[in-house]
């Protein structure tokens, strides 16, 4: 008998994700919280035994969006639902949500189911990066493949979802990244994980040691000087900074969750903070969220300081996954974002690829209007 769907309460939720190893830090509750132009609930797909006691056997935060003018809605699941994407078809999860959310008034859904299709070793992605014909990490043949997720993906199809990409010329993407890099920790040492690093790494890991660097962790107070290097960071690497109230509202509302949700960093050298990041945790998968640095005294590789500090405190509080987010899928060496990808397989991780976000039309026409909206924003 397929679950029922329904609204969770914030306890139901959290003890749902306290059960799982790993949920996305964007599928808990508090991250509703930081989204506040967005309306959150959280909802439950829910099994009774034969004596009509209830579990929980999967959740998801879902986002609401409201048209303009209009009390209608996007429905965005960022990087979910947590379910069993490949235990029970996949309508038996879809079909109620996609009922449910009609009835609180959703025009389309669109969700990020988290599950994995490729991997590349570092070693993979370095060979293409050096390779003048490969123009696409996506082209690149790939060192393991999950084929449970190309199945997925083809019945997501049939079903009448539509890939993301799809909608990206028109505008409408909420944009949670299809290809991240991750070093994967469960079962290895600390030192093992450091052997793992390419040698530039090791060299500016020890590099920062000898030249005193100092990473601490940081507070509240904080968040002002990692948000001035963010900004720098933004002009350099041409991007639009979020407010420091954004950064504020993460701190308060996700630390009220768990005190351990996020933590801040700071590399200090000779009495001035060169970079800074921010790290985020959910059961044993570990985010590296956002990074800010300096141009100034690169030379003491500041980020390479900061990131072997996390890393380092990552492992030690028992994760299985240290995650760097999002990295570019194109090996142009003209691409501005190509530096980040080097830095980023220099741990010595995985490259890994999501089957993507989709999009359900519950409203044809409406969503054609708000992609067209979101195009001309």
């Amino acid at each position: 008998m397929a679950p029922l769907l329904r609204t969770i309460s914030r306890e139901e939720h959290l003890a749902f994700v306290a059960g799982r190893p790993s949920v996305s830090h964007m599928q808990v509750p508090s991250w509703g919280d930081v989204k506040p132009d967005w309306r959150a609930e959280s909802i439950g797909w829910v099994d009774r035994d034969g004596a009509g006691r209830e579990r929980i056997v999967g959740a998801g935060l879902v986002l609401y969006r409201p048209i303009p003018r209009l009390k209608r809605y996007l429905a965005y699941l960022p990087e979910g639902p947590a379910v069993d994407w490949f235990g029970a078809e996949p309508r038996e999860w879809l079909d109620p949500m996609v009922a449910h959310l009609k009835t609180r008034g959703a025009f389309a859904v669109r969700m990020g189911p988290p599950a994995v299709a490729r991997r590349w070793d570092a070693r993979t992605v370095k060979e293409a990066i050096a390779d003048p014909a490969a123009g696409r990490l996506r082209d690149v043949p790939a060192d393991e493949e999950d084929p449970r997720a190309a199945r997925l993906a083809a019945e997501l199809t049939r079903l009448g979802w539509r890939r993301g990409e799809e909608e990206s010329e028109d505008g409408f993407s909420a944009g949670q990244p299809r290809y991240v890099f991750q070093v994967p920790f469960a079962g290895r040492t600390l030192e093992e994980v450091r052997g793992g690093l390419n040698q530039q790494w090791r060299r500016n890991v020890k590099k920062a040691e000898k030249a005193g660097v100092k990473v601490v962790e940081g507070g509240f107070e904080d968040l002002p000087a990692f948000y001035g290097l963010y900004r720098e960071t933004a002009e350099r690497d041409r991007f639009i900074p979020r407010p420091l109230a954004y950064f504020e509202r993460m701190w308060t509302s996700l630390r009220a969750e768990d005190p351990g949700r996020m933590r801040l960093y700071l590399a200090e050298h000779e009495g001035e903070t060169l970079s800074a990041a921010t790290m985020l945790t959910v059961g044993d998968h570990v985010w590296y969220s956002y990074g800010a640095s300096t141009a100034h005294r690169r030379e003491v590789q500041p980020s390479n300081a900061v990131q072997w500090r996390m890393m380092s405190d990552a492992h030690e509080r028992g994760a299985a996954v240290y995650d760097l987010r999002g990295i570019t899928d194109t090996l142009d060496e003209s691409n501005h974002l190509l530096g980040l990808l080097r830095f980023k397989v220099g741990t010595g991780g995985r490259a890994a690829e999501y089957i993507g976000e989709w999009d359900y039309p519950v409203n044809k026409v409406l969503h054609k209007a708000f992609a067209l909206y979101m195009a001309r924003r």
